[in-house]
């Protein structure tokens, strides 16, 4: 079995609006990837086998695109998609920070609401790694963990900003 990463948050806003934020674009803009880093979304269909397709670019200029596949979308109670780098076409690419990084990672999002909080598991394992890929993976746990705790972070403040909840 391949190493996978799990990262598991509560968010103090209704399940429901959590779940939006993950799957409408408008939401999606606010707060997806590295804080000041700009994002653009070339490419969102919320729907199985349905593509989102962006690029965040980093305050000195550099562009990188990431595409995802969806494979399950069940609403408001998980999320699974293949997110991979990817050129502007949408083609697969090497990851710009590792020649070995695995070139698909599966992510499983479920959405539990407990006490008005929504509870956020991440799961992510990459598909099919080379042993190389995997070594790679294994050892960027923490680079992994810190990225996604950075982006909930904007997700928990984005949150704060929305009236309804």
């Amino acid at each position: 079995m391949y190493t996978k990463t799990e990262i598991t948050r509560s968010f103090n806003a209704p399940l429901e609006l959590v779940f939006k934020a993950f799957t409408e674009s408008e939401h999606l803009q606010n707060w997806w990837g590295p804080k000041g880093w700009a994002f653009d979304i070339s490419k969102f269909e919320l729907h199985q086998d349905g593509v989102f397709h962006y690029s965040q670019t980093s305050p000195d200029g550099h562009e990188m695109w990431v595409k995802f596949v969806y494979h399950e979308v069940i609403a408001p109670e998980k999320l699974v998609y293949t997110s991979f780098f990817s050129d502007e076409k949408g083609n697969i690419v090497r990851a710009p920070f590792h020649d070995n990084w695995p070139l698909e990672i599966l992510n499983t999002f479920t959405f539990t609401e407990h006490e008005g909080k929504t509870i956020l598991t991440m799961i992510g394992t990459p598909v099919s790694p080379t042993e190389e890929e995997m070594k790679t993976y294994e050892e960027s746990q923490e680079m992994i963990h810190e990225g996604f705790s950075g982006t909930f972070d904007h997700l928990a403040d984005y949150l704060s900003t929305i009236p309804e909840h």
